[in-house]
C-alpha cells in the first residue's frame, strides 16, 4: 500500500534533557516539511501549545517542576474546549515501561510510547505514523461533515417542501371550501346590493334624509366590497391576472372610507369592554395607486380588525400615509398586545391564527394575497406588550383619478322584451325591478323549464338566466334557445363568478356572464354590450 503525502506539520517537543531534545531536531529535519518548536521546561508547554497550535505533541513523562502527566491533562482540557471535533496525537518518550505507568499515560490522553534510549528509526516510524492517522481522521471528519452539511441541507429543502406542499393544500381547501359557499353567499349579496340600488334615487330625491342616505351608500360600497370578498377568498391563491381591472386610487380617500366601515365594530367592542378605543389619522400628501378600491379597502379593513382584536383592554390605532420612493406606505399601528417573531413570521399563512377558536387564520393570508397581486408587499414590526405595525407597501402611479362619468351613456335606448330566468323568485322581482326602472318590460320565470316554454310562444329580445337551477341549467337553457332562434341574446347570471369562463370564453349560446351580486350599473353596461 503506498504511503500517504504529509501535509505540512508542526511537533512540539517537551524534554528536560537536551540531549534528547537535540537528537529529536535531527531526527524531524529528515522529514522535510515539518516545523517544530522546543523546550526543555514543561512549564512553558501550555503557552507554547496555545500559540503554536501543533499536529503532535512529544513528551517527556519524568520531569522537574511537572511532569508528564499534568502536562497531558492541562493539554486534554485546551482540546476539549478549544479544539474538541480534532485527532491531536500525544507521543510518550519514557524508560518507564511498567504496566501500570502504561495505563496511566492512557488514561491521560496518550496516543503512543516511544521507549528510551530513543531510537531513531522507531520514532520516525512512530512519527509518520500518527500524522498519518491524524491526516485519514481528518479526510473522515471532514467526509463526515460534508455529508452532515449535505443531510441539513437535504433536510431542510425537504421541510421547505413540505411546507410549501401544506400551503398549496390549505390553498385548495379553502378555494373548494369558499367555493362552495359562493353561490348562496353572492345571492343574499344581490338582493342586499340590488334593492339598496332601487331605494337610492328615493333617498337622492328627499334631502331631510341625507343621513340615512349616507348609511345606505355604506351599505350599497360594503355588499360590492363583500362580492370581491367572496372572488378573493375562492381564489387568493392564484396569481394575478394580466386583465385584472386596475384604476388609479386616492390612498388618503381609501384609508378614511375603511376607517369608516370599522367604525361600528371598533366602538361596540369599546362599549362592551368599558374601554377606551381610538382611531386616528396621519395622512401624508400621496401619489395615487393602481389598484382595485375594493380589494384594498377588504385589506385595510381586515388590519383594522386585527388591531382591535389585539387591544383587549383599549388603546389607540393611527393609520398614516407616507410616499416611500416609488412606492405609496400605507401603516396600520396599534398599541395592543403585539406578537412574538415566530408569530409574525407566520401571520401571513393561511388557517395560522393567534386568537384560538375566535380566529379563522384567514384574514391576514387574504390581505398578503391582495397586496401580492398588486405588486405590493408586507412588512411587519411587532413587540409584545408595545403593539404591531402592518405597512402595506405599494407602486405609486402619475395616472389621476377619473371623474365618475354618465353611467345612463351605456344604457340602451329603447325598451326591450326581456324573459327573467331564476330559481328564486325574490331575485326575479329584483332583476325585473332593474329592468323596469330602465324602461324595458320582464317577464319573470323561476322554473328554467317553464322559461323554455314562456320562450317559444313569447317574443323577446333578451334572455338573462341563472346558471345553477334544478332540472335544467342556464347553460342548457341557453343552448336550447340558441338552437331554436340563434341570434338570441343571453346574458347568464351565476354566483360562481368566473369559475364557468373557460379560457376567458363565456358558455356556449351565453353573450356575457356576469356574478351575483349584479349592481344595476354592471347589468345596464351588459345589456348596452349585447345588444348594441
Amino acid at each position: 500500500m503506498s504511503r500517504i503525502t504529509l501535509p505540512p506539520a508542526k511537533i512540539l517537543v517537551i524534554d528536560d534533557e537536551p540531549s534528547n531534545v537535540r537528537l529529536l531536531e535531527r531526527i524531524l529535519e529528515h522529514f522535510g516539511g515539518l516545523e517544530w518548536r522546543c523546550t526543555t521546561d514543561p512549564r512553558e508547554a501550555i503557552s507554547l501549545f496555545a500559540e503554536f497550535q501543533p499536529d503532535l505533541v512529544l513528551t517527556d513523562l519524568h520531569m522537574p517542576h511537572m511532569d508528564g502527566f499534568q502536562v497531558m491533562e492541562q493539554l486534554r482540557q485546551i482540546i476539549r474546549e478549544d479544539r474538541p471535533d480534532e485527532f491531536l496525537p500525544i507521543v510518550v518518550l519514557t524508560a518507564d515501561v511498567t504496566p501500570e505507568t502504561r495505563r496511566r499515560a492512557l488514561d491521560e490522553g496518550a496516543s503512543d510510547f516511544i521507549t528510551k534510549p530513543l531510537d531513531t528509526t522507531e520514532v520516525r516510524c512512530r512519527i509518520r505514523n500518527l500524522l498519518e492517522i491524524r491526516v485519514l481522521n481528518q479526510k473522515l471528519e471532514d467526509r463526515v461533515r460534508q455529508r452532515t452539511i449535505d443531510w441539513e441541507n437535504a433536510n431542510e429543502d425537504l421541510r421547505n417542501t413540505q411546507e410549501q406542499v401544506v400551503k398549496q393544500e390549505r390553498r385548495l381547501a379553502l378555494s373548494m371550501m369558499a367555493g362552495g359557499i359562493a353561490h348562496d353567499f353572492n345571492n343574499a349579496l344581490t338582493m342586499i346590493l340590488g334593492y339598496g340600488e332601487l331605494m337610492l334615487p328615493w333617498f337622492k330625491k328627499n334631502a331631510d334624509e341625507a343621513k340615512e342616505h349616507g348609511y345606505l351608500k355604506h351599505i350599497i360600497a360594503a355588499a360590492r366590497d363583500a362580492t370581491h370578498i367572496v372572488s378573493r377568498l375562492r381564489d387568493f391563491s392564484r396569481p394575478a391576472e394580466a386583465d385584472e381591472l386596475r384604476a388609479p386610487v386616492e390612498v388618503n380617500t381609501l384609508c378614511e372610507q375603511a376607517i369608516a366601515f370599522t367604525t361600528p365594530k371598533w366602538k361596540a367592542k369599546a362599549r362592551a369592554i368599558g374601554a377606551t378605543i381610538t382611531v386616528r389619522t396621519d395622512f401624508a400628501d400621496v401619489p395615487n395607486i393602481l389598484a382595485s378600491a375594493p380589494e384594498l379597502r377588504e385589506s385595510l379593513t381586515n388590519l383594522l380588525f386585527n388591531a382591535v382584536d389585539a387591544m383587549p383592554s383599549g388603546g389607540a390605532i393611527t393609520v398614516s400615509t407616507r410616499a416611500d420612493g416609488p412606492n405609496v406606505r400605507i401603516n396600520v399601528t396599534d398599541t395592543g398586545t403585539g406578537m412574538t417573531d415566530e408569530d409574525a413570521a407566520r401571520c401571513l399563512e393561511p388557517f395560522f391564527s393567534t386568537k384560538g377558536d375566535q380566529g379563522t387564520g384567514l384574514g391576514l393570508a387574504v390581505v398578503y394575497g391582495i397586496i401580492h397581486r398588486h405588486g405590493g408587499t408586507i412588512e411587519i414590526a411587532s413587540e409584545i406588550g408595545r403593539g404591531t405595525t402592518f405597512s402595506l407597501v405599494l407602486p405609486a402611479t402619475d395616472q389621476m383619478v377619473a371623474t365618475s362619468g354618465d353611467d345612463e351613456q351605456a344604457a340602451v335606448n329603447r325598451m326591450l322584451s326581456i324573459l327573467v330566468v331564476d330559481d328564486q323568485e325574490i331575485i326575479c322581482e329584483l332583476i325585473a325591478a332593474h329592468l323596469s326602472a330602465d324602461g324595458h318590460e320582464a317577464v319573470t320565470v323561476s322554473d328554467s323549464t317553464e322559461a323554455l316554454a314562456r320562450f317559444d310562444v313569447g317574443e323577446f329580445d333578451l334572455v338573462i338566466t341563472d346558471q345553477s337551477m334544478p332540472g335544467m341549467s342556464g347553460e342548457q337553457l341557453a343552448k336550447k334557445i340558441k338552437e331554436r332562434k340563434p341570434g338570441m341574446h343571453v346574458i347568464m347570471l351565476t354566483g360562481f363568478g368566473d369559475d364557468l369562463l373557460t379560457d376567458g370564453k363565456a358558455p356556449e349560446g351565453v353573450g356575457r356572464v356576469l356574478s351575483k351580486p349584479v349592481s344595476s350599473e354592471e347589468l345596464r353596461r351588459a345589456i348596452f354590450e349585447v345588444t348594441s
